[in-house]
């Protein structure tokens, strides 16, 4: 329950931050500038990104942000029956949950960070990312993010891994594979990360392509007159 209401705190605290930022913003495009547009698009992409990944299933079940396992469970240093049984469909479907599952885990304490990002990041030519292309706003947050989005998921990561191990995550990684958990810790956070702004990116284009969709004058003021 305690962890429910956190991600509904970090949804609802998302959710707030453009219309604080932007309040009074709506009257016409003379009212506010392409940076405050940029901001206000990438909060509600990065809400709607999050309400689908902040689920106990939310990365396994997106086909955009889901993380995959990393080659060497299937590739050719799997030779040792243990290993060869790490290979099976069964074990890799329970390994690709534990993952992902490990990903939802983590994304909470990505989302803070992501706002709080969105709410100080320079953005230098503004114009050029509002006439940019599907995922333009997406790609700069990401840049200005650095590697700030696998930090944070990092412990997160280690936290819900060590939770869900069975057996396979710990003992069997390294002799099967050459994987040790750091290493898959490694793995999982970078391609979570990876997946949280393909995520935003797709919530960005839908938004781009639909401005009335946003159900924000802002936005189709903006975007719509691209159109």
């Amino acid at each position: 329950m305690d962890q429910l209401l956190s991600r509904r705190r970090l949804l609802s605290a998302g959710l707030s931050l453009p219309f604080v930022a932007l309040a009074g913003c709506a009257g016409g495009l003379p009212a506010f500038g392409f940076e405050d547009a940029i901001r206000r698009l990438l909060t509600l992409s990065s809400q709607r990104a999050f309400a689908q990944l902040l689920t106990g299933e939310g990365f396994f079940r997106d086909e955009v942000a889901r993380v995959q396992l990393p080659a060497e469970f299937g590739g050719s240093r799997v030779t040792s029956a243990l290993a060869l049984a790490l290979g099976t469909s069964a074990v890799q479907d329970r390994l690709l949950r534990l993952v992902n599952d490990a990903a939802s885990e983590a994304a909470d304490a990505a989302a803070p960070i992501v706002y709080q990002s969105i709410r100080t990041m320079s953005i230098a030519d503004a114009v050029s990312i509002v006439r940019g292309g599907p995922t333009a706003a997406t790609d700069l947050l990401e840049r200005a993010m650095g590697d700030a989005i696998v930090d944070a998921m990092f412990p997160e990561v280690g936290q819900a891994l060590r939770i869900a191990d069975s057996g396979i995550v710990n003992r069997v990684l390294r002799v099967a594979t050459g994987i040790d958990f750091a290493g898959l810790q490694t793995d999982v956070s970078r391609k979570a990360a990876a997946g949280i702004y393909r995520a935003i990116g797709r919530e960005e284009a839908a938004i781009r392509a639909n401005p009335s969709s946003a159900g924000d004058p802002v936005l189709t003021g903006v975007f719509g007159l691209l159109r």
